[in-house]
Order: C-alpha cells, then sequence, then structure tokens
C-alpha cells in the first residue's frame, strides 16, 4: 500500500541518483533531465559546490529563530540587492510563499500610508502564482480553485495581452498589478519588453505597485538575472524561488525601500524562512551565477537550442506550431495534446512536462553543455519522425 495522497499524478518511474544534467532511476537508466524539478535545479543535480556548501554548513548550524540575526541570510540579501533593483529582502521557503508575500507587502504598504481599503490585486487570467488558496485565487483559473471555496477576495483579473481589459480594471481600491515575467504553467508566454514598460508607466499613473513573479524565470534562467532587465523597467516587489536554491527549499521577495517602510516587526514571519542551511546554499549559488561569463554562457546555449528547435519546427510543420521562451525557459507547441509525444522523449530518455496550450517545458539546467542539447535535439527530431 502507498501511503501518499493522490493529489499527484506520478509517473512510474522512481529515481536513485543525478548528476548534472542526468538522472539515473532505480532500474539502472539513465535519462536526460530537461526538467529540473520544473527549473529548481538551476546548476543541475548534486552540484559540486553545492554539496560542499551544505555539508560543511550543516556540520555548524541548520537551523536557528529569526528572533536573532543570521549572518548567512544577510549576506545573501545584500548580494541579491548589489545585483538587483531591490534594497531589501525577505526570505521565505518556497514561490507559493513568496507571492502570497508579495501580495502582503503590497497592501501593507498601502495600509501603512493610511489607505487601507487600496487592498485589491490585479492578475492575469489562469496565470500561475503557486497552489496555496490565495495564490490559486490569484491565478483565476477554475481548473485550480475548484472545490477550494469559499472564494478569497481581493483578486481581479484581465486577459493576457488585452490592455484594455486591464485599465477598466483598475479601480480605486487596486493596490497592485502582479504578473509573471514569463509564464511559465500559462504556457511560456512572455510579456514583451514594451509590454512591460507600458505596466510600469500605467502603475506611475494610477499610483499602484508592480509587482513581477520571476518564481520560475528568475535567477538567470532568462539568460539575464531577471527576465524584466533589458525593458530597464524597476518593479516595487519581486518574488523569486526555484533556481535561487539549486534545488534546495528557498523563497525570497524582493523589494524596494518605498514598499519596504510597511513591513514592521511583527507584520510577517516565517520559522523555517532564511535559516542558515539554506541561506549558504543560496549564497553559493549566487556567486556562480554572478561570476563572469555564466550569464554570457545561458545565451550562447539559448540561442543555440533556439536556432535548432525552429529548424525543426521547419522540418516538421504539421507537428510543431511554435517555439516558445527566453533564455533556458523554453516551450515547444504542438498542434495536438502532447501527452503522447512527451511519452516518446521519455521513452527515449529525455524528459520534459508539459504546460497549458499544448505546450512542453524544456528546462535544461543553466550549465547545460551543447553536447546534451545536441543528444535532446536528436530525440525531439526522432520522435517528430515517429509521430508524423
Amino acid at each position: 500500500m502507498i501511503y501518499l495522497a493522490k493529489n499527484y499524478n506520478r509517473k512510474k518511474i522512481s529515481f536513485k541518483f543525478g548528476r548534472g544534467s542526468y538522472l539515473f532511476s532505480n532500474d539502472k537508466k539513465k535519462y536526460l533531465d530537461f526538467v529540473q524539478g520544473i527549473a529548481v535545479n538551476s546548476l543541475g543535480h548534486s552540484h559540486p559546490k553545492l554539496v560542499q556548501a551544505i555539508k560543511i554548513q550543516s556540520k555548524k548550524l541548520w537551523h536557528v529563530s529569526n528572533a536573532f540575526q543570521i549572518p548567512e541570510g544577510e549576506k545573501l540579501a545584500q548580494k541579491l540587492c548589489k545585483n538587483t533593483f531591490a534594497d531589501y529582502v525577505m526570505f521565505q521557503n518556497s514561490g507559493a510563499e513568496a507571492t502570497e508575500a508579495a501580495v502582503k507587502v503590497a497592501r501593507r504598504y498601502f495600509y501603512s500610508i493610511g489607505k487601507p481599503n487600496k487592498n485589491r490585486i490585479l492578475c492575469i487570467k489562469n496565470s500561475f502564482h503557486g497552489r496555496t488558496l490565495a495564490a490559486i485565487f490569484a491565478s483565476g483559473s477554475k481548473k485550480m480553485t475548484e472545490g477550494f471555496g469559499p472564494k478569497i477576495s481581493g483578486f481581479d483579473h484581465f486577459k493576457f495581452g488585452n490592455h484594455n481589459s486591464l485599465k477598466k480594471k483598475i479601480n480605486k481600491n487596486t493596490a497592485a498589478i502582479m504578473v509573471e515575467t514569463i509564464m511559465g504553467e500559462g504556457g511560456i508566454k512572455v510579456i514583451p519588453d514594451w509590454c512591460l514598460k507600458e505596466l510600469r508607466q500605467l502603475c506611475n499613473k494610477k499610483k499602484i505597485l508592480l509587482i513581477l513573479d520571476e518564481v520560475q524565470c528568475g535567477v538567470a534562467r532568462s539568460g539575464d538575472f531577471f527576465a524584466f532587465e533589458k525593458s530597464k523597467v524597476k518593479p516595487d516587489i519581486v518574488p523569486i524561488a526555484k533556481g535561487i536554491g539549486g534545488g534546495f527549499p528557498i523563497g525570497a521577495v524582493l523589494m524596494n525601500k518605498k514598499v519596504a517602510t510597511g513591513m514592521t516587526p511583527g507584520s510577517h514571519g516565517s520559522t523555517f524562512g532564511g535559516n542558515p542551511l539554506a541561506m549558504s546554499v543560496g549564497n553559493t549559488v549566487m556567486d556562480i551565477v554572478t561570476k563572469k561569463n555564466f550569464l554570457r554562457n545561458v545565451k550562447i546555449s539559448s540561442k543555440y537550442f533556439f536556432e535548432n528547435l525552429n529548424k525543426i519546427k521547419v522540418k516538421y510543420p504539421r507537428i510543431v506550431k511554435e517555439i516558445r521562451g527566453k533564455g533556458l525557459l523554453i516551450g515547444i507547441q504542438l498542434y495536438k495534446d502532447p501527452t503522447k509525444f512527451i511519452k516518446k522523449l521519455m521513452d527515449n530518455k529525455l524528459l520534459t512536462i508539459r504546460a497549458a496550450e499544448n505546450v512542453i517545458r524544456i528546462l535544461p539546467p543553466l550549465n547545460v553543455k551543447k553536447k546534451e542539447i545536441d543528444f535532446a535535439l536528436k530525440i525531439i527530431c526522432k520522435v517528430c519522425d515517429d509521430l508524423r
């Protein structure tokens, strides 16, 4: 008997260990893992420097209450602020925690300046901000919210790409617009730079806040540290997670000085958030991804991958509809449901995962090798041949 609850539709496979881009199953098979925990293992499996960081810190101190100073957390916060728009950081344990905390920061800011009724958050319909109760109602997805009523109020929604819909939804009680810079679960849909600029201008005009959710696309996944950087836009709040821990549970909310004024002692907390063990891992990830040429190499790998995926699209025009994404957050949109395609990729030892709109997500580690990309391309071509 299996005692795990059945809230996951798990594939009938388990893994003994992982190294870099590869997973090794309990039945002794080797898989090229281009899921990587859904963009979590930013440096691949069991990166030696992360293993070493955990080993060293675990012998010193795992956990201490946030009632005390945590130097490892102060160090990571400094690195994040020095390399981004942020002035302050608040640590959590996951992406869902980070997005919920981002909502709290926005509401608390307006409360602190005497405008408690400005508390509504405007989000894209069918977006994804996590699976906690408030986060699923932020998404506005019927599939995610069904059976979890009563509805958590305080969220309004607009259609992706519909600026008129967005403008009409803003009212006197709107506190912030919260969007994923690249919609991951929603089908790898990139918000263009010009659109991000208009969002910032609109928020400035309406005197509301801009929250850019970079839980999946942040921390170098896009080829820049943040996916919004090329737009030159400065958000007010950015929740992150996934890649910052390289496989270890870490979440964070980055914020500017203005909104941080509302977060006074007792306004938010997290028992495990910012623990020394997690912070040591996060510091190591930051040291690696901010090294000279790291982002350049991500861009090189991305360019090569996209060029060759688009060649596959041209070769198989009845199977592949569009190649989407940015950096190493890649989507292959098919004309048909991708379930069979993903299964055949797995049969050929390539692991991928689906997203909305018939999209197959490709999420290699950021330090993926060219020969590993070539191997993946070869498998994708083979499956296209088999299915045409």
